[in-house]
């Protein structure tokens, strides 16, 4: 019999960047420290061909979305501890947002993390709410 957790933490971070590996030593530490059962990092600032420069043990559920230039950067990090399964990820090619959705134990469970710009944020997410999309990819895990 599987045991029920009654909640789920969540740590949401802007690391503003972390092409340095002394960052994501230091992040990676943190997380553990935290121990959270999802992390939401904004402003990784990592490419496409970066998605393996962030790896945690205990985390091996990392959704991301990156840019071809080392700025935005949005990723969801999900512990081992939770029994999530995706079934539908969809993010923008510039690294503003990625939503993850799937279920823990039957429950359906949606993270959305985004990285809006500074100035005009409301309009952001009304116009990528409106649209459906902003440049996005959708990928379907089942």
């Amino acid at each position: 019999m599987a045991v029920s957790n009654s909640h789920i933490t969540i740590l949401t971070l802007n690391v503003k960047g972390l092409n340095a590996p002394i960052k994501r030593h230091r992040l990676a530490n943190w997380i553990k420290i935290q121990n959270p059962s999802v992390c939401c990092i904004q402003e990784t600032h990592l490419t496409c061909k970066d998605t393996q420069r962030l790896k945690i043990k205990g985390w091996r559920k990392i959704y991301q979305a990156n840019g071809k230039q080392k700025k935005a950067g949005v990723a969801i990090l999900i512990s081992d501890k939770i029994d999530y399964k995706a079934t539908n990820i969809k993010k923008d090619k510039e690294g503003h947002y990625i939503m993850v959705k799937g279920s823990i134990q039957q429950e359906e469970l949606t993270i959305l993390n985004i990285y809006g710009p500074n100035a005009g944020a409301p309009r952001y997410i009304r116009d990528m709410d409106e649209s459906g999309n902003h440049h996005s990819q959708q990928t379907n895990t089942r």
